[in-house]
């Protein structure tokens, strides 16, 4: 008893979920570029900061919207999500591993939460024992892993999904919905922002302060600039691929909300250098002029992403319905 799916790897990216979803589709045959996939799915303009900066920000928010966002690019999904503080966790365990055999025999690609650190990673095969998979630090595969230990961890988490092809939506369609998310994720809508997490401008005044009373974690300033960054830059490069995919009468916001994200992403990536993640020293953020520097350029990326959230919230008023 066993199935591989050769040709499925995770893509190495900072946000491990975006990773895992390129891998899914490439091996699906999708073409869609890197900047699409972060801005269609509305993962480029979010921001999930703790109040201690925790490295667990990139990935601790309700991530749900994702895979309704994902419909528009082309592929659905079925998942299971479970705690193990749940009582049916052992029963939920069982299911995720049926439902990852059933769809790796159908050759349909997969993709969970933790099969090795707190990050995501593609599910590439099974044998007898568990899961093979693909992800950070493990971009050639490793497995298998135990189904039965599937989130039996500290963190306690069954977050796994199956893909199959679906039918893309349009350009229009990809760009309003996405931009609808956004715009409602900044405002840390119930549901979707966890219990010490702040997204959007109260995500800036979130890391600022925590910057600036020294309660910022030394290692989670690098990873959460990093991710940030990251996405930022990738929103620029999505806003322009939007602008030639859609053109006419918005083309001066597309060209203004890219200014503005491009300010962002430079300020941000200021904070990335600041905080170097393959070089980090924790102790870095005992260094009052490293901090000082940090909260310069995270005051410019607030100023600047109040600015682009305004643009995208006229955008969205004045795209066209297809």
């Amino acid at each position: 008893m066993a199935k591989f799916l050769d040709n499925l790897r995770w893509r190495r990216m900072w946000v491990s979920h975006l990773g895992a979803l390129k891998g899914c589709l490439d091996y699906l045959g999708l073409d869609v570029s890197e900047p699409w996939l972060f801005g269609a799915t509305g993962h480029a303009f979010i921001l999930n900061i703790h109040e201690t900066v925790c490295p667990s920000g990139p990935t601790a928010w309700n991530t749900q919207p994702l895979q309704e966002l994902g419909k528009n690019l082309g592929y659905t999904t079925e998942g299971v999500f479970a705690l193990k503080v749940d009582s049916d966790f052992a029963e939920k365990q069982k299911t995720t591993w049926e439902m990852v055999k059933r769809a790796l025999d159908e050759s349909r690609p997969c993709y969970g939460w933790e099969l090795e650190i707190p990050e995501f990673y593609v599910i590439h095969g099974y044998d007898e024992v568990g899961y093979h998979y693909s992800g950070p630090r493990r971009e050639t595969g490793r497995g298998p892993k135990p189904w039965a230990s599937l989130g039996a961890t500290p963190i306690g988490c069954i977050e796994v999904y199956a893909l199959k092809k679906g039918r893309p939506a349009g350009d229009l369609a990809t760009v309003r919905g996405a931009l609808a998310f956004v715009l409602e994720h900044a405002r840390n809508p119930a549901g979707w922002i966890y219990q010490r997490y702040r997204s959007g401008l109260a995500g800036y005044d979130a890391w600022i302060e925590a910057v600036a009373e020294n309660t910022a974690e030394g290692f989670g300033m690098a990873y959460n600039s990093a991710v940030w960054y990251t996405c930022r830059s990738n929103g620029v490069k999505f806003l322009r691929e939007a602008k030639g995919r859609i053109g006419g009468d918005t083309d001066p916001l597309f060209d203004e909300a890219a200014r503005r994200y491009g300010v962002v992403a430079d300020n941000l990536r200021v904070v990335a250098d600041t905080f170097p993640f393959f070089a980090v020293k924790p102790a870095y953020i005992e260094y009052e002029d490293r901090r000082r520097t940090a909260i310069e350029a995270l005051t410019r990326a607030r100023e600047a992403e109040a600015a682009g959230l305004a643009v995208l919230e006229e955008l969205l008023k004045r795209l066209p319905q297809e």
